[in-house]
């Protein structure tokens, strides 16, 4: 009867985490994604709408912490005239591509707020290994996770043909992103 109590004790001991994990949840009004290209050397700011996160994230279970996000890619909103560009096949190509995703591979802790989170990110069907620096904050229940990272629009087929022009549209992006989350255990 020991035997059989203390592996029953065990075997839920080690789905604690999980438990933990399972718990955390975006919070979307809280939260951004926000992109900035350089047009003509000028700074443009845009926006993704719609995204999602899937989190199991436990600092001190960072080998099996877990993070995906999903974004709408046809949820892009830099301004009417851009907007109406962007879903076609030269920009995001919505229909073939309605989504862009980044699941993480590693989570490595930099500081006792600060991390880096090694993943591949995809968009229009290719992909790119991307680390993504991270910074994260505890205010009673909300857990904000805020970073920034480069990528190239050109590697991901983002303003084909004409728009390939990097003297138009600068090659590279900085994806910033303010991530409000719930049920993350201290840090």
């Amino acid at each position: 009867m020991n035997a059989r109590f203390l592996s029953l004790t065990l075997a839920a001991v080690s789905l604690l985490p999980l438990a933990v994990q399972a718990q955390q949840a975006l919070v979307p009004a809280q939260s951004d994604i926000v992109f900035v290209s350089r047009q003509m050397g000028v700074p443009v700011e845009g926006k993704f709408k719609t995204f999602s996160a899937q989190v199991a994230f436990d600092p001190a279970q960072l080998a099996t912490s877990k993070i995906a996000f999903t974004v709408d890619t046809g949820s892009a909103d830099i301004s009417r005239e851009v907007n109406a560009e962007l879903p076609k096949a030269t920009w995001f190509n919505v229909t073939a591509f309605p989504k862009a995703t980044f699941q993480s591979s590693s989570i490595k802790r930099v500081s006792a707020n600060q991390f880096e989170v090694t993943g591949k990110l995809s968009i229009k069907g290719l992909s790119s290994d991307v680390v993504v620096p991270v910074t994260l904050t505890q205010n009673g229940a909300i857990t904000t996770a805020i970073g920034a990272f480069p990528i190239k629009r050109l590697a991901f087929r983002i303003g084909e043909k004409e728009w390939a022009d990097t003297s138009m549209v600068a090659d590279e992006v900085q994806v910033k992103f303010k991530m409000a989350l719930t049920g993350v255990p201290k840090l």
